[in-house]
């Protein structure tokens, strides 16, 4: 199969996961509840199942799942799983720019360093 058509399938599973993760964070942050029990953890739970922005992460986690599965069946391992590594760097800028978290330099040289890992795998 092309490798052009993986690596993008491979981005997708990464903008899947990505999306995902920023809308369990946003679900997560608007809830103010102090979990020290089993009482409140299974009362946490719940209160998340009625957020549907966590049900739209599931969905996006759910199909990155498909999409990755697919990949598998085509790449090997170990190149997609390298390539794969691009979602740390679509975490840190969506960290940076949608939730406004501070992204601070030495996390950006460490993202760097997998970006130029993610190259040499490729290239490889």
């Amino acid at each position: 199969m092309n490798m052009i058509f993986i690596l993008m399938l491979i981005v997708l599973t990464s903008i899947c996961d990505t999306t995902s993760q920023m809308c369990l964070k946003f679900s997560i942050n608007s809830l103010k509840i102090n979990v020290d029990g089993i009482k409140k953890a299974f009362l946490f739970v719940l209160m998340l199942l009625r957020i549907p922005r966590v049900w739209v992460g599931f969905f996006f986690s759910t199909l990155s799942l498909f999409i990755w599965l697919f990949v598998l069946s085509k790449a090997d391992l170990s190149f997609a799983f390298s390539v794969d590594s691009m979602h740390y760097i679509f975490i840190a800028f969506a960290s940076g720019v949608i939730l406004k978290e501070k992204v601070d330099l030495q996390r950006w040289m460490g993202t760097l360093l997998i970006v130029v890992g993610i190259i040499i795998v490729t290239l490889s």
